[in-house]
């Protein structure tokens, strides 16, 4: 058996899982022992990196050894049953006291389930969301480890070490017990969809509206990201919107299929939302919206169905009025996905008994992860000053941007409604804007609709009870002590 001469393992070596390792190993401090199932990658790793000094292992029972106490280990294989044999692998060859880290992204229910069941052996188990794709996982990922108290003792100093760097703060904290990391990164790439379909609305309305180039528009997104919008995002659309297909010599954008994939953490976002009871209407369309895509044999079969009588295009002189209404329309949307990305995050809280600091959770995205932004500050800032804020767009900040915006907002929905040209996520957005701001809402209607058919009781704006009126008798009200049914 090798030495005990590593403080952190990796298990799984595939892109994600090695990049991690080097970027642990890079770090002052770190000794990393490395493990795959296939030994054939782990060699590979050893030949492709020496400067690492990794120290490999053929077997758990190695790889448990190679490691000092409190032995500490992150998986990085696919979620799923994969990640249930690794850690009963783990949980056979280490002991209490010791650290199973699941780096993957799992659905959080799994997770909970997961340290529930290891924690009955001694053992610690973190879930933890690791966001930035393969180039964070090597040069400095955001970081989201749930777990217990004790775990974050041992690894927060490590994870600390190969965070990424915002404002001179590592991109890490904990988020709090069981699943609740991989609970907050789920709702990360919540966010992340909702930003991408926007962007991708944005990109649609100028090119169909002004006819201008792919990499005319990167121009104009390159200059968004020097203001407000200033996000990894709107710099990666930029860079995609400028390559040119080298078979073709056309623009990527346009030889690339227009049908979106997805991976599911969209769809457990939008899916745990409902059951939390929480509105997060602009990343559900833009869900839909990748799964609409993917629908080819529906949307040619739509392909003839009527549109506008009259095509659309915005008048020269109005073109650059027009791309700054979509920009405006884009800062108000996306206010409102990241909005409703933390009330889920403050729901889920409740629901699970987690003591989340929004505050951090919005520092912790400033840096290595996908949806990066400027603008993130502001949300750090905004819960420092009201940690009871009930609705991030309400924040003074965010509720003068939004009065800045929501003109332009409303131009831009009313032209994509005429011209046909699909909007959900910027529509969508618009509407829960409106709905959380509207004196009355229909709902008065929907609950005397479910009183007639279903006897389900409604309250009064003007005294305390709750009432049902007898529809199919003599249609006088009585106070009901039940809900209906």
């Amino acid at each position: 058996m090798p030495e005990a001469t590593a403080n952190i393992g990796v298990v799984g070596l595939a892109v994600m899982g090695s990049n991690l390792a080097r970027n642990l190993a890079s770090r002052e401090g770190n000794t990393v022992s490395i493990f795959n199932r296939s030994y054939e990658k782990t060699q590979t790793l050893l030949d492709e990196h020496p400067e690492a000094e990794f120290v490999p292992a053929s077997t758990y029972a190695e790889f448990a050894a190679s490691l000092t106490t409190p032995r500490t280990a992150i998986i990085m294989v696919q979620a799923g049953k994969g990640t249930d044999a690794v850690i009963d692998a783990l949980t056979e060859v280490f002991e209490p006291g010791d650290i199973i880290v699941d780096g993957g992204n799992a659905l959080f229910t799994d997770t909970i389930r997961r340290e529930k069941a290891v924690r009955e052996t001694g053992i610690n188990f973190v879930g933890a969301g690791i966001s930035g794709g393969e180039e964070g996982a090597l040069n400095g990922p955001s970081i989201m480890p749930g777990g217990s108290d004790e775990s974050w003792v041992t690894l927060g100093p490590i994870l600390k070490s190969i965070a990424a760097v915002a404002e001179g703060e590592p991109c890490v904290t904990h988020v709090g017990h069981d699943g609740a990391g991989h609970f907050v990164k789920m709702v990360h790439n919540g966010i992340e969809y909702a930003d991408m379909q926007l962007i991708g609305e944005a990109y649609d309305l100028i090119r169909r509206g002004t006819g201008k180039s792919p990499a005319e528009i990167a121009d104009i997104f390159s200059e968004w990201n020097r203001g407000e919008l200033e996000s990894y995002l709107i710099e990666i659309t930029a860079e995609v919107l400028r390559q040119v297909d080298a078979e073709t010599g056309e623009p990527l954008v346009d030889v690339i299929l227009d049908q979106a994939g997805a991976k599911g953490t969209g769809a457990w976002t939008v899916q745990t939302a409902l059951d939390l009871g929480i509105p997060v209407s602009g990343i559900a369309e833009a869900v839909f919206a990748r799964s609409l895509s993917s629908k080819p044999a529906q949307r040619a079969a739509a392909s003839d169905l009527p549109g506008p009588s009259e095509a659309w295009t915005v008048a020269d002189a109005d073109k650059d009025a027009f791309v700054e209404d979509v920009r405006r329309a884009l800062y108000a949307s996306k206010i409102v996905a990241y909005s409703q990305g933390f009330d889920e995050i403050v729901a889920g809280a409740e629901q699970y008994g987690w003591d989340i600091k929004k505050g951090d959770i919005a520092a912790i995205w400033r840096g290595g992860c996908i949806i990066r932004a400027r603008f993130l500050n502001r949300i750090t800032e905004a819960y420092a000053a009201d940690p009871g804020l009930v609705a991030l767009l309400t924040a003074p900040y965010f509720a003068e941007a939004l009065t800045g915006t929501q003109e332009a907002w409303r131009r831009v929905v009313v032209v994509a409604a005429q011209a046909g040209i699909p909007s959900p996520a910027f529509s969508s957005s618009l509407a829960y804007y409106d709905g959380l701001r509207a004196d009355r809402l229909p709902a008065a209607l929907i609950q005397g609709q479910r009183d007639f058919f279903g006897a389900h009781t409604y309250k009064r704006v003007d005294k305390d009870g709750t009432f049902h009126t007898l529809w199919s008798g003599d249609r006088t009200e009585i106070e009901s002590a039940g809900s209906g049914h």
